[in-house]
């Protein structure tokens, strides 16, 4: 057998797999970017050892940087939400370019940023006219542009779609068609969850710290446990990754989302939804915090009761939230990471890119997190959202007053139908 293929066996994969890779052209490796500083304090230490101080010495600093960003408040958040999307687009379109550049495909990387351009101008022109009604329904160039939204996001990408058309080239059919594929599934994965998690956001910055911290302890947590106790592999995709860790990650996780969820209810800085304040034209988040970040008094199964000696706690019902939110975190959040561990071993690379020194891209620090944004989207809006009055006014609002006059008939008809009208009457006289 040659080397490839022995090699191949021990990563697991077959001669027959090996034998289609080899078509594949290798992107590049990246080449060693961690500072040199660090390279001469730590050359004393083996490679494990060596890794083990980089990621943990940058763990720290991505994790100072993240609640730096989040004292400076929801704007802030959300800028950065877009550009570690952009990076991430960047990130895996550069890697289709690596691997293809050889054939000079027309127009690839400018359709690409052309694409992403319409899709983020149609799912930011969305948020903006639904968190910011009022002040669309304001300023006539923005009324304009919301009426026709969806119209124009179409023109803009059929105009992209007619390009790409235009420079299908000879010989080149097929791989340009991939390449179409390729980022119209990577617009998929990291647009559309960044949209969702900046949606989570608006919810409160509960809904978007805790997961998102969930995501990372879980990572630590795991790479802890793996490191130190891992003796049994868990999937042949990430052969570093262990039962051990899955395991230890999971229920620390657990725990830390408990915590959090504790400390962050009581704060309406964290569980408030963000709102635009028509008067001050700024955000602001302040409320009468909702019943679910209020502390409510729980009785425990006489099974944890003999346990603990405890007959009742007081909970505040997020915490209940926090541990689903904590075990999607734990058990289908590394999901994303297997699979883009699979989607980096079908290119023959380690890393998405080096952006991160001991991380590699930030494509390799996030693939996890947009899966969890998804959770969070579809698991407020299944047991935690309700009707929202305030959007129904402003909707209202924005219509005819004859048509703000019919909706006013049939709500009062129903009212009185309910018997609920003369009881308000007679409570206001």
């Amino acid at each position: 057998k040659s080397p490839e293929s022995e090699e191949a066996e021990k990563d697991g994969v077959s001669d027959s797999e090996s034998k289609v890779d080899s078509r594949i052209p290798e992107v590049p490796v990246s080449a060693d970017d961690t500072p040199e500083v660090l390279n001469k304090a730590l050359s004393g230490l083996s490679s494990r050892w060596k890794n083990w101080w980089v990621r943990g010495l940058f763990t720290l600093a991505m994790i100072t940087f993240f609640f730096f960003i989040i004292y400076l408040g929801p704007m802030v958040l959300m800028m950065i939400v877009l550009c570690v999307q952009i990076k991430c687009f960047h990130e895996i379109i550069m890697i289709g370019y690596s691997v293809y550049h050889s054939y000079d495909l027309p127009w690839f990387r400018t359709l690409s940023w052309y694409f992403l351009l319409c899709v983020n101008y149609f799912f930011y022109g969305e948020t903006v006219t639904d968190y910011f009604f009022t002040l669309v329904q304001r300023e006539e160039p923005l009324r304009i542009l919301s009426k026709y939204h969806r119209f124009i996001s179409f023109a803009l990408y059929l105009t992209g779609f007619c390009m790409f058309v235009l420079s299908l080239v000879k010989k080149h059919y097929r791989l340009q068609f991939y390449m179409f594929g390729w980022t119209h599934v990577t617009l998929l994965i990291v647009v559309t969850q960044s949209h969702l998690i900046i949606h989570n956001l608006f919810e409160g910055m509960i809904w978007f710290i805790v997961p998102i911290s969930c995501v990372i302890c879980n990572d630590i947590m795991a790479y802890m446990f793996g490191f130190f106790f891992g003796r049994t592999p868990l999937i042949k995709l990430s052969p570093k990754k262990t039962w051990e860790g899955f395991i230890g990650g999971f229920f620390a996780t657990i725990v830390f989302g408990i915590v959090l969820s504790y400390f962050m209810s009581g704060y309406r800085y964290f569980v408030c939804p963000v709102e635009f304040n028509n008067d001050s034209n700024s955000f602001q988040v302040d409320c009468q915090p909702p019943e679910l970040f209020q502390l409510q008094e729980y009785t425990l199964p006489s099974v944890l009761e003999s346990v603990t000696g405890w007959t009742t706690v007081h909970l505040y019902p997020f915490q209940i939230h926090s541990v689903a939110l904590s075990s999607f975190a734990s058990i289908m959040g590394p999901f994303g990471g297997f699979f883009a561990s699979g989607f980096k071993r079908a290119f023959k690379i380690k890393d998405f890119a080096n952006t991160i020194p001991g991380h590699g891209g930030i494509m390799d620090r996030f693939d996890c997190q947009y899966l969890m944004a998804t959770f969070v989207n579809v698991y407020i809006a299944s047991f935690i959202r309700g009707p929202n009055p305030s959007k129904v006014i402003q909707q209202l609002l924005a219509l005819r007053p004859d048509q703000q006059l019919h909706i006013f008939n049939s709500l009062k008809a129903h009212l009185v139908e309910k018997g609920l009208l003369p009881a308000l009457e007679g409570a206001a006289a």
